[in-house]
């Protein structure tokens, strides 16, 4: 059975990869766990899509990496403002997609939400926080954040 794979899948390949398996390996597993979808002409340029997009996205090599670290920690002010009750205590929590938004927004390059580490996980409460962002296995940019209400 050929498959196209919508995500990694350990010992297998990655997300992309267009992998021959067992009928009942890709039947009972791979398939109903949504991890890969039939290989078929059409599915083939979506991927063909998918891929060059990924492409564009990601980081390409270690210099690469570290002029968007410089970018990144030549921002002056990330700011991101939140709605928040009378005492303080936002609404919800800010999630790594918001800081990645709030680069972006600040001027700085287009980060993967993926690749932001939040302290504690969430952020719920106002103040400034550390905030990493992985560029690279050696590569890390580091940036303060400032949540106001």
């Amino acid at each position: 059975m050929k498959l196209i794979l919508t995500a990694a899948v350990e010992n297998l390949g990655e997300a992309g990869d267009t992998v021959e398996v067992r009928d009942g390996y890709g039947r009972n597993f791979l398939l109903p766990r949504g991890l890969a979808i039939v290989a078929t002409r059409g599915a083939m340029k979506q991927v063909d899509g998918i891929r060059r997009s990924q492409e564009a996205r990601a980081v390409r090599d270690l210099d690469h990496a570290n002029e968007i670290k410089q970018a990144i920690e030549g921002l002056e002010n990330v700011s991101l403002t939140v709605k928040t009750h009378d005492s303080g205590k936002l609404f919800g929590s800010v999630s790594a997609a918001d800081v990645a938004g709030a680069i972006r927004a600040a001027g700085g390059p287009a980060v993967d939400k993926r690749n932001v580490e939040l302290p504690k996980g969430h952020i719920k409460a106002l103040g400034d926080y550390p905030v990493i962002v992985k560029l690279h296995p050696k590569v890390e940019a580091k940036l303060s954040l400032t949540v106001a209400s």
